[in-house]
């Protein structure tokens, strides 16, 4: 297996990674990783810390990585090198973060009516978390006896629990990055980490659906995607003239990804290769 040495996807603690920023930033360096950019869920507060401490032979590019719904289905949108303080962004991140919060509520709800218990002070504990996504409730499940792994916590006590209503409209997350003049990539888009491939059919809606609301490229090399997918995305990417990105989808202890793993056949991916880079 040959990791590259770019990586424009992955998260810390401030979402739903098991690294703090500072680890984190420790991890890729010590993964010869030169240039890269911490994409949490929902939130830019992580950038802060990593560019007080990133090391100046490193290339740090902020980002973020937007869950949000289109009429056809789930769609998670990065955005790159955008203004910080652009009250548009700041916005679309408040309301992202009010959105995961009032998850929580609904995932607490949920194994409450399903008789698991959790403790008063691990709720608590949950509930003072910025974002508060699955691997922080399979952890307080583990601690109170409901399952010994991550994934079999949350596939045993989470997987059930109905889906709202609960991410940004694609169209305003996407706008709002345009607005700081970020950058737009379509995360992952033939799904993601353990997300069922989406048909031929219904991935060319959604493109059509999210280059009308004004994405601008697309995240062609992913940990998960093996030859094949990957050479149809470049086809894509190529044929409607698409920024290309890359990025692993780290999130330390909490997914079997490694930092570097652009691809799933164990090939390294050059930065050239990656076109977003010159246009940040």
């Amino acid at each position: 297996m040959s990791y590259s040495h770019i990586d424009l996807h992955m998260h810390s603690t401030c979402s739903d990674g098991s690294d703090d920023p500072l680890t984190l930033l420790e991890h890729v360096r010590e993964a010869h990783i030169t240039t890269f950019s911490l994409t949490d869920h929902d939130t830019i507060k992580g950038n802060a810390i990593i560019r007080e401490h990133v090391q100046q032979d490193m290339t740090f590019i902020n980002g973020i990585e937007f869950s949000t719904i289109t009429p056809i289905r789930q769609a998670h949108v990065l955005g790159y090198g955008f203004d910080e303080t652009n009250e548009e962004l700041i916005e679309a991140i408040q309301k992202g973060e009010a959105l995961r919060k009032h998850k929580l509520e609904v995932r607490l709800g949920y194994l409450k009516q399903q008789g698991v218990i959790l403790k008063e002070e691990d709720i608590d504990d949950l509930r003072s978390l910025e974002i508060a996504a699955k691997p922080h409730i399979a952890r307080a499940l583990i601690k109170n006896g409901y399952g010994s792994t991550i994934t079999e916590a949350i596939n045993t006590y989470l997987s059930g629990c109905p889906q709202e209503n609960d991410r940004l409209d694609a169209r305003s997350a996407i706008k709002a990055i345009k607005a700081a003049k970020g950058r737009v990539i379509w995360a992952h888009p033939l799904g993601g980490e353990n997300v069922k491939r989406m048909s031929e059919e219904r991935f060319y809606k959604q493109l059509h659906f999210l280059l009308d609301a004004g994405i601008e490229g697309l995240e062609v090399y992913y940990s998960r995607y093996n030859q094949d997918e990957v050479a149809f995305l470049e086809n894509v990417a190529n044929k409607y003239h698409l920024l290309i990105s890359g990025g692993s989808d780290y999130h330390g202890k909490n997914k079997n990804i490694h930092l570097g793993e652009l691809n799933a056949f164990g090939k390294e991916i050059v930065k050239e290769k990656l076109t977003i880079i010159e246009n940040i």
